[in-house]
């Protein structure tokens, strides 16, 4: 168990490359404001030290907002997104302290997707970024570990990996969410449909809960009907 100054002080903090990635990329951001003592917390749980891009983003931001707050990764928590990628993985991809997680979730999408790092919980490579998609319910190995994850958020071509899922005008209507909201439809975006979809806010931890169908181990199952 190592104690924070040992996190801290490493050699080369991943914080300086990532910096220069920030100052050139392809897709819009917003890095949130991080609580000090939230992000010391947070490192000292996962027991990750600075040197490595996720410790980074951890100890560095409350998290980062990306194409308008379309895709968020998770960092300490924050006002804006008050949920730190410890506290919200715990009672979902583990239930005790010192368990190893079967994956860890580290960024989510509006529209209820979810990007997870393999720990051996999910069939595909080990420590490579998963993501779990609402319109084919399934989860799908990306092949991207999560420095590369993080390159492909700031500068990939969203609009294509999440094509047909845009509508009109959605940038105003996420820029109104917090970043502990999620937006579900009728019908369900797993279902072909030539009509228009409706949607509906709910919290992000009551549509995890549903679409995972977590026992009452974890707290309880829950519908986002």
């Amino acid at each position: 168990m190592q104690d924070l100054e040992q996190l801290i002080n490493v050699p080369k903090p991943a914080w300086d490359i990532l910096e220069t990635w920030f100052a050139q990329t392809r897709n819009s951001f917003e890095i949130l404001e991080k609580d000090d003592e939230r992000a010391a917390q947070e490192l000292l749980t996962l027991q990750l030290n600075i040197g490595t891009p996720l410790g980074a983003v951890i100890f560095e931001t409350g998290g980062i907002l990306v194409k308008n707050g379309w895709l968020r990764l998770l960092g300490s928590g924050s006002k804006k997104m008050d949920r730190g990628l410890t506290e919200w993985n715990y009672g979902k991809t583990f239930a005790e302290s010192g368990e190893k997680p079967s994956y860890l979730l580290v960024a989510d999408d509006v529209i209820g997707g979810y990007f997870a790092l393999n720990s051996g919980g999910l069939s595909g490579g080990l420590g490579k970024i998963h993501y779990y998609s609402p319109v084919t319910e399934q989860w799908k190995d990306l092949n991207l570990g999560y420095s590369e994850f993080l390159g492909w958020a700031l500068n990939a071509d969203l609009d294509s990996f999440y094509q047909g899922l845009f509508w009109d005008n959605w940038q105003q209507q996420v820029g109104e969410l917090s970043g502990n909201q999620v937006l579900i439809f009728s019908p369900e975006l797993s279902v072909k449909t030539d009509n228009q979809r409706h949607s509906q806010v709910v919290p992000i931890e009551r549509h995890y809960q549903a679409t995972f169908k977590i026992d009452d181990k974890f707290g309880g199952a829950y519908s986002v009907s």
